[in-house]
């Protein structure tokens, strides 16, 4: 089943969908293994970092579980796992719940990263962050830049639950991912997005500080500001 061409985000929910029918479907039974990396690699024509994305997901939603240098395994019956539906996702007021969640996770995770973060750790954030400055400046998509700046800070948490946790909630909830932005012109798009960046900025600042209540606020007030347009927005329309 080759998925053929398209941006990773859309790959690895193309590979996630594949792998949960097979399962769903008893194709890959309780206890079986999943194929390898290699394996999937090669029958769905993805990358690497594509099929460890969808593993993450599909082990953050209770299906299957991981084994050190053994791979991934379908989960036994009975495993009942925390799970957002995004065939949901589309309503904004189930996109704001779900932010709200992602504000307590994140901001604490900012919180660490500045205590615990290393400097390789706050140069990926801090490179990140600088790439999606180049694209708002080119004019090119950010939504995959904007999940790479966060998920760099769950990394620096040192804390690989956090990082599985974003893996799951932050590929599902960017709003820009899940809301559609035809409604704004290209200059309200720009003004909006050198907003979120500057916000990111802050957030490097405090966290490169080593200030880890900062770096909390600044978390909190940049998701809190996307929960609160994103709200407006939804009543503006309604």
């Amino acid at each position: 089943m080759y998925l053929g061409r398209a941006p990773r985000q859309s790959l690895t929910s193309m590979l996630i969908e594949a792998l949960t029918e097979r399962i769903q479907s008893a194709q890959y039974k309780r206890g079986d293994q999943l194929p390898t990396e290699k394996d999937m690699i090669e029958e769905f024509g993805v990358s690497r970092t594509v099929v460890r994305e969808a593993i993450s997901n599909l082990k953050a939603s209770g299906l299957v579980s991981t084994r050190q240098g053994k791979g991934a395994f379908v989960l036994d019956e009975g495993v009942r796992s925390f799970r957002i539906s995004e065939e949901n996702l589309s309503v904004v007021e189930e996109v704001l719940e779900a932010l709200e969640l992602r504000i307590a996770i994140e901001s604490e995770a900012a919180a660490l990263a500045a205590r615990r973060g290393t400097p390789a750790d706050l140069q990926r954030i801090a490179e990140a962050c600088e790439a999606m400055d180049r694209a708002i400046g080119a004019g090119e998509s950010t939504v995959d830049l904007d999940i790479a700046f966060h998920r760099a800070i769950a990394q620096a948490t040192g804390n690989r639950h956090f990082l599985g946790l974003f893996n799951y909630l932050g590929e599902v909830l960017v709003p820009r991912a899940r809301v559609p932005t035809h409604e704004y012109d290209a200059t309200t798009l720009q003004d909006y997005l050198r907003r979120i960046s500057g916000e990111h900025h802050q957030i490097v600042d405090a966290i490169a500080a080593g200030d880890s209540d900062a770096a909390r606020a600044a978390l909190r007030m940049h998701l809190g500001g996307s929960r609160d347009r994103l709200a407006q927005g939804a009543r503006a329309r309604g």
